[in-house]
């Protein structure tokens, strides 16, 4: 029989993406008795779960009450899939659309070798399904950053199975031993780089991460998407290092990851003429602070 699989879509609004994305997993050529759709919604205000359990009735709907960010919301979802002993949890994010055998290839690869904790697919941009959004990632051990795999207009096609660092949470197909072996998702990152730290978690337990190249997914972000808000730059500045604490770095790393990476960054956002009119120093002040605080979870007073 093939692996039980729960699909689960987090959702924080984005009803007509949420939509259009179940649309595109109803046409799976999975078994259909072999995967479960699980929604979990975050406290939408446009909906979401009504609208879903109108349209797709035999969709599991899992109502947080409040946004409990990436992380809580999707161990949510998790911890359901477990309790109903699936073998496989797929994280999927609501604006995305996929092709009809992305999760028999995610499978079949994932099942090729007991090794194999964490399989990706390959995600393009779905206004450039042509060009690669993300084909795993790569983590930078001596200046403590990570980069995906992106911008790409195709990778080696015969390359069907590659081991990388991380797998975005956009799409990550993760095998049961491996998360009960290394657990859930750290639910004090809220958003961004708790699947990267995840992976590197469930690689020290002894599992394998790939990229699955057959396996496709259309993302719907913008081509120009800029990530120069307040509280981005404060996610991404505080759950960095947040990163580096958990994974356990060396002493070369935070100096260059605070003084090469962060410290740059900020006078350049203060000094360089084409930077300045950026958004970002203030959360990075108050990434900063909150990470030295111990204060973690959701940015207070905003997103």
């Amino acid at each position: 029989m093939p692996p039980r699989v729960a699909l689960i879509i987090l959702c924080y609004n984005g009803l007509d993406d949420t939509l259009a994305c179940l649309r595109s997993l109803a046409r799976l050529d999975y078994p259909r008795d072999r995967y479960e759709v699980v929604i979990v919604d975050n406290a939408s205000s446009d909906g979401t779960p009504q609208a879903v359990r109108a349209a797709f009735p035999t969709a599991k709907v899992i109502e947080t009450g409040a946004n409990l960010g990436f992380a809580a919301g999707n161990n949510a979802g998790i911890r359901y899939a477990l309790e109903q002993d699936h073998d496989y949890v797929l994280l999927l994010n609501n604006d995305t659309e996929v092709a009809a055998d992305f999760l028999q290839i995610l499978v079949d690869a994932a099942e090729s070798d007991p090794a194999i904790g964490v399989v990706g697919p390959t995600i393009y941009y779905y206004e450039r399904p042509d060009l690669i959004w993300s084909a795993g990632g790569l983590i930078d051990w001596w200046q403590g950053t990570s980069r995906m795999y992106t911008d790409k207009l195709d990778i080696n096609p015969h390359a069907v199975l590659r081991d990388v660092d991380f797998v975005t949470g956009c799409a990550l197909l993760c095998k049961r031993t491996a998360l009960e072996r290394a657990g859930l998702l750290d639910e004090r990152f809220f958003m961004y780089y708790e699947e990267t730290e995840w992976c590197v978690r469930i690689a020290r337990a002894g599992f394998r991460i790939a990229h699955v190249h057959g396996a496709t997914v259309l993302h719907k972000i913008p081509l120009n998407a800029r990530f120069d808000k307040e509280y981005l730059a404060y996610y991404m500045t505080r759950n960095r290092l947040l990163f580096l604490r958990a994974t356990g770095v060396g002493l070369t790393t935070w100096l260059n990851a605070l003084l090469l990476q962060d410290l740059r960054t900020y006078l350049s956002l203060c000094f360089r003429p084409k930077w300045r009119k950026r958004s970002g120093r203030e959360g990075m002040r108050r990434a900063w602070m909150d990470f030295w605080r111990g204060r973690f979870g959701m940015l207070q007073g905003g997103q």
